[in-house]
């Protein structure tokens, strides 16, 4: 598959405090992230996995080291706007992204910045609402929405400047659960249905179990990389890294200590009944 982005020995550094010597936020970072993807980023605060998010459509820059998007440099000024159309940012507050007092102004305003006429705005306008589930709400004021509907309005913003990559930085951190779960619904639909790489950077064990590839970053650097299953089984590693494992994977990782033979990489709460009842003679549910 073709590669989405890119980062090649990546290492940057905040400006320390005087007297102070500065620390690598991400050190030494190589890894390819591919098209179409849904990747997640874990990680406990300090980690490094914002500041990698930040550098996915150069929020900020190398301190040492390369990042491309679709093969452009971001360290190249010519390319910057065609590298923020191709990778939108969806942050963790969407009050911060959200600049107008109208629902669907709001989602204009992207496209309008970026030079589209009038009766494409209208179409990617449009589109993106009904992509996101809040067409009802196209002439609602924002800052009468929840707090999932106002990041789905954050997301179509970003949708409507059609990108081919969608990075959201901690964009579930202050929703409750039901918030989570719209934002997280109308993600999957656009990976599954449209083919947007997503890179989801969380601190929710249950945010990842439907990705293709799970992150875990910890001093800065990528400490784990694979699928799901196989990350969350390796549980002494997580809980060594300050993670944990899914409810369902340490449940059957407690049940194996008193002598089980249970499979950790059945995830989901479904797979997790079915091995448990296989494991004590029930009958499973098709």
């Amino acid at each position: 598959m073709a590669t989405m982005l890119e980062t090649n020995n990546l290492t940057f550094y905040y400006p320390a405090e005087e007297g102070r010597e500065a620390t690598a936020a991400v050190k030494d970072v190589t890894l390819q992230i591919e098209k179409g993807s849904f990747v997640v980023v874990l990680g406990h605060n300090g980690s490094g996995k914002s500041t990698l998010a930040k550098h996915m459509n150069a929020v900020v820059l190398p301190s040492s080291g390369k990042v491309y998007v679709e093969g452009m440099d971001t360290c190249d000024e010519q390319l910057l706007l065609e590298i923020r159309r191709r990778v939108g940012m969806v942050f963790q507050n969407p009050d911060n992204q959200i600049v107008a007092n109208v629902v669907e102004e709001d989602v204009a305003f992207a496209p309008e910045n970026l030079g589209v006429d009038t009766d494409e705005i209208r179409r990617r306008v449009d589109a993106a609402l009904e992509a996101v589930g809040m067409s009802e709400f196209a002439r609602h004021a924002p800052h009468l929405l929840s707090g999932g509907q106002k990041q789905r309005i954050a997301i179509a913003g970003v949708i409507a400047m059609e990108p081919d990559c969608i990075v959201l930085d901690e964009a579930t951190a202050m929703l409750d659960p039901a918030g989570r779960r719209e934002v997280l619904s109308a993600v999957k639909r656009l990976n599954r249905e449209r083919g947007i790489t997503v890179v989801l950077i969380t601190h929710h064990m249950n945010e990842a179990e439907d990705a293709d590839r799970l992150l875990v970053m910890d001093h800065g650097q990528v400490a784990m990389d694979g699928t799901p299953r196989q990350v969350f089984a390796r549980i002494a590693e997580l809980k060594a890294l300050g993670l944990t494992s899914p409810h369902t994977v340490e449940l059957l990782s407690a049940l194996n200590e008193s002598g089980e033979l249970l499979p950790l990489d059945a995830i989901t709460v479904e797979e997790c009944a079915d091995a448990i009842c296989r494991a004590f003679g029930g009958t499973v549910k098709e």
